[in-house]
């Protein structure tokens, strides 16, 4: 399987809990021969979307930006599974992987579907993969963690996942125990393909 971590933390303070999630999903996959393709969105050189829909009417599937995003958008194409780290925010995704999947577009079609009886974009390639989603919280919140569940399940629509899975991990959570969640989740990720 190829698995794609798009971790949204920043380097140091909250993005240390990210960090540790996107070093145990990698060592979890390897462990398991699944080829894996890391980012840390922090890093790299990623424009906002200007939604010119240049990637559906004037060079489909291609966005307009040249920037960092290119690789990161081939990888996602190619995905088994996608994981997305983030600290979470008012219940949202970081700032940064935010501005990474506003710029995934190029992987949709222009056109309407009825998907689940709403209207969405249907998708440009048809492998479909398993999303994983883990928010980072320094404490209990039970309204962003609400929010960031329904987020995701609604961006799982969008992308016609098979199987989606969230989970808030709080910053003072012990390594084993986040080991044991990645582990729990990717279970569940290998038995839906």
């Amino acid at each position: 399987m190829n698995i794609l971590i798009l971790n949204g933390g920043p380097s140091g303070g909250r993005g240390e809990t990210c960090r540790l999630i996107k070093e145990t999903v990698a060592d979890e996959s390897r462990a398991k021969d699944h080829a894996v393709t890391a980012y840390d969105l922090y890093g790299l050189n990623i424009k906002p979307c200007q939604g010119c829909f240049a990637c559906w009417l004037k060079h489909p599937g291609m966005c307009a930006i040249k920037d960092d995003e290119e690789p990161i958008l081939r990888s996602i194409i190619a995905s088994d599974v996608l994981v997305w780290v983030s600290p979470v925010t008012f219940g949202g995704y970081s700032s940064a992987l935010k501005k990474s999947l506003d710029r995934s577009i190029p992987s949709l079609l222009p056109f309407f579907a009825k998907l689940k009886g709403e209207t969405h974009h249907p998708q440009r390639y048809d492998k479909r993969r398993n999303l994983l989603a883990f928010g980072t919280l320094p404490s209990p919140d039970a309204e962003a963690e609400r929010i960031f569940h329904s987020l995701v399940r609604r961006n799982a629509l969008n992308l016609d996942s098979i199987m989606t899975e969230s989970r808030i991990i709080f910053e003072d959570t012990a390594e084993a125990q986040i080991a044991g969640q990645v582990r729990e989740m990717f279970e569940a990720a290998e038995e839906a393909i």
